[in-house]
């Protein structure tokens, strides 16, 4: 399915349609044009292609069969016809990037990246995106040649010669949206755009055997005449949220109808546009309700769609070209109230939403974000991206990169009960442009974890050595298996055990007079590297034993967790939620700048940020005591009067842990 239409379906692209057809002889130019406003690109351009027989190529002509190419999403042609753009010396700078774009599609990287740099110099003010794109080239060539770990296939009954696409598992089904022809589809339910049926909610049953039935159509009360798809479901199976497609007069709408201001829509036409909105439904004795509408639809002003259910069903993610965000469609999140109801929903976040199209997002059961962009590096249209999080705070983004990311577009990804597999979107391989569904699996290459324990023993003025611990018995858990691999740690700390790229591990750790540990691990093990490097720290369980954490320090005056203690409370929190009796003391200190009763209260105050840091990840408050030290602890000479410099006096401002009761 072509990219702008996809995004429209259920990613927030305008879609106008009216009834004229294409004369079926002498065609003028002012009716392709006509056809062409209204995005009627399938019969635009046959009437532009008639009119170029017989005469001249124009850049006129020779555009506009580019750009209803570039429409249908049909990458080859696009490339072709726009690099005879760019043979007429009058063609625009943007001829350039969509020939690009094109291009980086088919996989043609080095023309692609010249293209870029050349759109770069003619237009400055895009040059910085214009280099970033030619990096991505670079770098979606590095990822053919080395892809990760996955096998991919299409799943047998599935697809069909029209769009599938947004798979979600769901109970013991597989729900997708297809534009395939239901019974005799009338043609006033076809899309102008491209002639084929309005995309609808199927659901195929897994058998015995591992395949899937032949798909159903949803009844009636979810597949509306028009569009329907990209659904959620809650975990007991009861209740369905969907994307369904509202139309508005296009008389009645004053304000500029393209969510991506790419076209402006002529208000005097007899035409149609067309805006998301989220639906509801419930089951009732084994029925689907009659769907309810989301309670922040806005269909006059913006799009709501592409729900996804967080696995606590707490959070709402959908997509939105709602007034105030930060590109042409962005994630947004919705918290569920103690009423039940939705709250507002609130902008991801910049990690997350470029000035360009983010969409498709999905929740995986460990709480990671899964989500297509244009705008991220990526290798050629929509590429899959994870980041770990939740709401509007995120890290750790990443590209899913070859072979669940091309050059073509990928989305809408799900996964199975393993989380070692799943489904996904992608129209890789069709010279059409319409999308099929592929199943992946994670091919789980061997390898060795191998790692040292240790424990640190805290030193004069804060400094610590290092210490091999033996006889430790180390377990490494697979996700989904209650069976542990085992063992012991020699004389030296050292250990190792078999583990399999991919596979989630949990590896805990136990002796007698330690801190129990624990910690998550995914081997990521390939044809080059056979052997994983995990150390593990140990903590005595004594009182008053000093928890060696490193990087909690303070700018100076400041009380506020800098990012790179975070992870380290991090740590710390798991630390706690592997030994749930212990009571710990979080003491701040300061160093000698400022007054000694300043310094007193600024530690307290740095104190207390730690703990309410823990305390905001689950920790409980009465586990926690925070007690500042001011200057009294220096662990230098870095006192009143004497000249030290700035990263002398850092270390001073740290915060240290300390066993009070076990």
């Amino acid at each position: 399915m072509r990219l702008e239409f996809r995004f429209f379906v259920f990613a927030f692209i305008l879609l106008v349609w009216a009834s004229k057809p294409v004369m079926a002889q002498k065609i003028t130019l002012k009716e392709a044009d006509a056809l062409f406003k209204r995005f009627q690109y399938a019969l635009a351009l046959p009437a532009y292609q008639q009119l170029t027989k017989g005469q001249k190529p124009t850049l006129y002509l020779t555009q506009q069969i580019a750009e209803c190419y570039r429409q249908l999403n049909k990458a080859k042609e696009t490339e072709t016809w726009y690099n005879r753009v760019l043979q007429f010396p009058e063609a625009a700078p943007e001829a350039l990037k969509h020939a690009a774009d094109a291009a980086r599609k088919n996989s043609h990287y080095e023309q692609a990246k010249q293209h870029y740099l050349q759109y770069g110099q003619r237009v400055p003010e895009q040059a910085v995106v214009a280099n970033q794109l030619a990096a991505a080239c670079d770098s979606a060539q590095q990822w053919l040649i080395q892809p990760q770990p996955y096998e991919l296939q299409k799943p047998r009954g599935i697809n069909s010669s029209n769009s599938d696409f947004s798979p979600v598992v769901f109970q013991n089904n597989l729900v997708f949206t297809s534009d395939r022809p239901i019974g005799n589809t009338k043609k006033k339910n076809t899309s102008g755009w491209t002639g084929k049926p309005f995309p609808k909610l199927y659901s195929a049953t897994k058998q015995a055997n591992g395949q899937y039935g032949a798909p159903q159509a949803f009844d009636k009360n979810i597949n509306n005449k028009y569009h329907n798809g990209s659904a959620t479901f809650s975990a007991d199976g009861q209740t369905i949220y969907f994307t369904r497609i509202n139309q508005q007069k296009g008389a009645a709408i004053k304000t500029n109808t393209d969510p991506f201001s790419w076209v402006k829509f002529n208000a005097n036409e007899e035409a149609y546009i067309n805006r998301l909105e989220i639906f509801v439904s419930r089951k009732k004795d084994q029925t689907w309700g009659e769907p309810e509408p989301f309670p922040y639809n806005n269909p006059e002003v913006y799009s709501v769609g592409h729900p996804a259910l967080s696995p606590d069903e707490q959070t709402l993610y959908l997509v939105s070209d709602m007034p105030g965000g930060l590109g042409q469609t962005d994630i947004y999140y919705c918290t569920r109230e103690a009423n039940g109801n939705w709250s507002k929903p609130v902008n991801a976040g910049k990690l997350i939403n470029t000035s360009g199209k983010e969409s498709f997002p999905t929740v995986s059961a460990a709480g990671k974000l899964y989500f297509s962009s244009e705008r991220h590096p990526g290798m050629g249209g929509l590429d899959i991206f994870e980041a770990e999080g939740a709401r509007e705070n995120w890290k750790n983004l990443k590209n899913l990169k070859f072979p669940l990311n091309s050059p073509a577009d990928d989305f809408g990804i799900t996964f199975d009960e393993t989380q070692n597999g799943g489904f996904l979107s992608s129209n890789r391989n069709n010279a059409d442009g319409t999308d099929d569904v592929y199943a992946f699996n994670l091919i789980q290459t061997p390898c060795t974890l191998a790692g040292k324990v240790i424990e640190r023993i805290i030193g004069p003025r804060g400094t610590y050595t290092e210490s091999p611990v033996s006889q430790v018995l180390i377990r490494a858990y697979v996700a989904g298996d209650t069976t542990a691999l085992r063992t012991y740690s020699d004389a030296q700390g050292n250990f190792s055990f078999p583990v399999k790229s991919g596979a989630a591990y949990t590896i805990r750790t136990s002796k007698e007079g330690y801190l129990f540990n624990s910690a998550e691990l995914t081997p990521d093990c390939g044809a080059e590297v056979n052997l994983i490097t995990f150390n593990i720290t140990l903590n005595r369980n004594t009182l008053n034993n000093t928890i060696v954490l490193e990087n909690i320090y303070y700018d100076f005056d400041k009380a506020n967790i800098r990012p790179e203690a975070m992870p380290e409370l991090d740590k710390l929190v798991r630390i706690l939620q592997d030994n749930p009796t212990i009571r710990i003391e979080l003491g701040s200190h300061t160093d000698s700048r400022q007054t000694v009763t300043y310094n007193q209260r600024l530690s307290q105050s740095r104190a207390e940020a730690a703990v309410e840091y823990m305390i905001s990840k689950g920790v409980s408050r009465d586990r926690l005591i925070a007690k500042g030290y001011g200057e009294s602890q220096l662990l230098n000479d870095c006192k009143d009067g004497v000249t030290c410099s700035e990263l002398e006096h850092q270390i001073n401002r740290r915060t240290v842990v300390k066993i009070l009761s076990r």
